[in-house]
């Protein structure tokens, strides 16, 4: 209930603060990138009901000879690159915070094709709701394998707290500010989850 109460109340404040912040990034890639101005993707929230996650679109739609999109890095220039390390592009999702398909901390919300790739331990990331960072997040982000990341999101679904909440926060702002771990999910450089070893073996 504190958990909740906080989202609400911290999401809205926030939203609030950076209203000018996000006029002007929405200006700035209706200028160069054109419509929509938002990124949205079907995710997997709580219990593993599929959500509509917002961001700030980062990537043009260019296409190739054939009519088909171009690849990720080849359709994302300086600014979409800056737009994901400075974690700008995130800031909409302040409003799935604010609706409850979210909260500010909790497993990141990823792929619903990887929904029936997860070993049974894995899939107890879905048991809370998927924040916009988490433990994963401050402990190696992209730089950690996905075995890595999945036991960091069952620890804190096993040992979260209000008090780990506020220092996952803290974290955060400090890596966000000295640009430490900040290439987000959907940086072109992470390779897609396929399945842990352990069930492909089984």
């Amino acid at each position: 209930m504190l958990k909740r109460l906080f989202d609400v109340v911290a999401s809205f404040v926030l939203l609030v603060l950076f209203a000018p912040v996000l006029v002007v990034v929405a200006a700035i890639i209706w200028y160069r990138l054109g419509r929509p101005i938002l990124f949205v993707h079907e995710r997997p929230g709580l219990h593993g009901r599929i959500f509509r996650m917002y961001k700030f679109r980062s990537m043009n739609a260019a296409v190739d000879s054939a009519g088909r999109l171009r690849p990720d890095a080849a359709r994302t220039d300086a600014f979409g690159r800056w737009l994901r390390s400075s974690s700008l592009d995130e800031l909409p999702e302040l409003f799935n915070v604010l609706r409850g398909d979210m909260s500010l901390v909790g497993p990141r919300p990823l792929l619903t094709e990887y929904l029936p790739l997860y070993t049974p331990d894995q899939a107890r990331r879905h048991d809370v709701r998927p924040g916009i960072t988490g433990l994963a997040q401050v402990n190696g982000r992209n730089t950690i394998s996905w075995e890595e990341k999945f036991a960091l999101d069952v620890h804190y679904v096993e040992r979260r707290s209000f008090l780990m909440d506020l220092g996952i926060l803290a974290q955060t702002a400090k890596k966000i500010v000295f640009k430490s771990e900040v290439a987000n999910d959907g940086d072109v450089r992470v390779e897609k989850f396929t399945g842990s070893v352990a069930s492909q073996d089984s």
